[in-house]
């Protein structure tokens, strides 16, 4: 039996999950969070064999909570649910610990794979993500830390300084000072250049 934990912060999404995984008479999901602190604090608490993560949640979330999930328990197979593109955020997910990157719309038939597959020791990459892996022209985003793609990826979705500081637990100068970085990095003047950006390379 593989034990699997969801974390989505939105019901319907879990439910549906549930309802895919009630089929199965081998995958059994054993725990589900709303937040990513939630989900931490149940890994911390129970065994898990395989932790479903939505890569954008309320407070703790994507890089940062994969990183903190594999510190509690690195035997935890990992498999990042994401609506978004698959090519930019699947290598990172995967550095950071993760055993799997899936698309959210992809079929079910496809999510039940792949959860055997990385509960058996697999990992699970889409030809997409493949691809830009084994691309070695970088593009300028590539050069961004981790911390700096999370400020990003937060800005480009409209959060302000403070917003962004309290969902990563950093203070408002260090968030302005990333902000600062991201532009220089990206040869970018504005906030309005790094949306149209982000969509040009489909980060959004």
């Amino acid at each position: 039996m593989i034990r699997i934990l969801i974390a989505d912060d939105h019901s319907i999404v879990r439910d549906g999950l549930k309802r895919i995984l009630a089929a199965t008479p081998d995958l059994n999901v054993v725990g589900e969070a709303a937040s990513g602190d939630a989900a931490l604090a149940l890994v911390k608490a129970n065994d898990y064999d395989i932790a479903m993560l939505d890569m954008s949640m309320p407070g703790l979330s994507g890089i940062d909570l994969i990183r903190r999930l594999k510190l509690e328990k690195p035997k935890l197979r990992i498999l990042v649910l994401s609506m978004h593109g698959e090519k930019q955020y699947a290598a990172r997910a995967l550095k950071a610990g993760a055993s799997g990157y899936l698309n959210k719309d992809s079929a079910s038939e496809l999510l039940l794979g792949t959860l055997r597959k990385i509960a058996g020791g697999g990992v699970h990459i889409g030809d997409t993500a493949a691809v830009e892996l084994l691309q070695s022209e970088k593009a300028p985003h590539e050069a961004l830390s981790d911390r700096e793609f999370e400020v990003m990826r937060l800005l480009v979705e409209g959060l302000g300084p403070t917003e962004i500081g309290e969902r990563l637990h950093l203070s408002v100068k260090t968030v302005s000072t990333h902000k600062t970085r991201i532009l220089e990095k990206l040869g970018l003047g504005s906030i309005a250049e790094l949306v149209r950006y982000a969509l040009e390379h489909r980060l959004v």
